[in-house]
């Protein structure tokens, strides 16, 4: 039912008042206009007054309510919400806006996934500064939490990208190239692995490679030794053959993934960043060697594999890297993607290597360290790198004693460092 007061003429009161009145703010009084003649001549009916308003006249609320109370029993608020719709309230909408906005950067940057690699810290920041996604809060929510959930789950296993975009995402074209959610997820991987922003499409391919996708199955591999699992499979049989002659072992992607009868022990297995420490294990023990697996870097496809099956028999998993700024940051990545624990890489084992080992390379671009808030600091302080050959002696000892008789057997032949 239309109201009596809803007339051409008086609609730019009401518009100028339901404008007023919906900020959230005091009203005393609103200033209207301009008005041509129909409207003046209305507005001074309506307020009893005996001349014509000029064309941009302030009209006190106070005396539009007594008007209209008299008129037609209701207050301004009352007229304004019948004819013009219902009022807002715009400064608490900013600041419901405001606090959504606030929660919203603060769950980001706060996730499980961003804390557990402080590198990704130099994707949050420019994330933020972008600001929401079409202005939506509850959007970017959505497109953030998917690309935290894709960072979860890599490096990948090797999988091709659309088959991996429909097992996590259950939209094969989710991760294609020129989505958002895409470009999300290559600037992580960027700010992760220190590369620059993928600038072409083989770029993009590279870094999603990296990542463990679309990798190749057989030249995708994992170094290993001191492997003595049991089963029947082809890849039981060769590991422990290789590793009851004192030798280390590639296994490849395409091995992990169609094993056959594999089972593996539920002895603790030490992981290293470096191909040194398996070669300098074996030199020294030979058959008698611990299990090692090595990252060789960045843990790829078949590294991840590979830890996943030791986890899933039971097997503690420790791990050591460099004490340098990529090391930091590989070793953030092995624990969030991993069950590893960490082997001599807190602050006090930095600080005593440091004593004794020699100046060696600069320690690069340094991250935190989520599991030791002073490491990242000493190292900075340090400035150069701590590498794990120049504690190779102290990782060899802890290898020691985990093999078979006392700590002083080696392997005949072998030669001590």
């Amino acid at each position: 039912m239309t109201h009596p007061l809803d007339r051409p003429e008086l609609a730019p009161l009401w518009q100028a008042f339901h404008t007023r009145l919906s900020a959230g703010q005091p009203v005393a009084r609103v200033r209207i206009g301009p008005l041509d003649e129909a409207a003046r001549s209305a507005l001074a009916d309506l307020l009893g007054l005996d001349r014509l308003p000029g064309p941009q006249p302030t009209v006190v609320l106070a005396r539009l309510d007594e008007a209209l109370v008299d008129s037609c029993g209701q207050d301004t608020r009352s007229v304004v919400a019948a004819i013009a719709g219902p009022l807002g309230d715009r400064a608490a909408a900013r600041a419901s806006d405001s606090a959504a906005r606030a929660a919203l950067w603060e769950w980001f940057a706060t996730h499980p996934v961003v804390l557990a690699q402080p590198a990704l810290d130099a994707w949050v920041v420019p994330v933020r500064r972008a600001g929401v996604i079409g202005g939506s809060v509850a959007a970017t929510r959505r497109t953030l939490g998917d690309a935290l959930g894709v960072l979860s789950e890599l490096p990948a296993c090797g999988e091709p990208l659309p088959v991996f975009a429909t097992r996590l995402l259950d939209d094969a074209h989710a991760l294609d190239d020129g989505t958002r959610l895409s470009s999300l997820v290559l600037r992580a991987l960027s700010a992760l692995y220190g590369a620059p922003a993928p600038a072409t499409a083989a770029d993009r391919r590279a870094l999603w490679s990296r990542a463990g996708l679309a990798d190749d199955a057989l030249s995708t591999t994992v170094l290993t030794a001191g492997m003595h699992p049991s089963g029947e499979g082809p890849v039981a049989r060769a590991l422990a053959a290789l590793s009851a002659a004192g030798h280390a072992t590639h296994l490849t992607l395409a091995q992990l993934r169609e094993p056959g009868d594999l089972r593996f022990p539920r002895t603790a297995v030490h992981i290293t960043e470096n191909p040194s420490i398996p070669a300098l294990a074996l030199q020294r023990f030979g058959p008698d060697c611990p299990p090692l697996v090595c990252t060789s870097g960045w843990p790829n496809s078949a590294v991840v594999l590979l830890l996943d099956r030791l986890t899933a028999a039971g097997a503690p998993l420790r791990y050591h890297g460099d004490f340098d700024g990529e090391g930091l940051r590989i070793a953030a990545h092995v624990l969030a993607r991993s069950a590893a624990t960490l082997w001599r890489m807190a602050t006090t084992d930095f600080l005593t290597a440091s004593a004794h080992a020699p100046s060696g390379p600069a320690a690069g671009r340094i991250t935190g360290a989520p599991w030791d808030a002073g490491l990242a600091p000493a190292l900075a302080a340090r400035g150069t790198a701590v590498l794990e050959e120049h504690v190779a002696e102290d990782l060899l000892a802890d290898l020691a004693r985990m093999c078979a008789g006392s700590t002083d057997r080696v392997h005949p032949g072998a030669t001590s460092k």
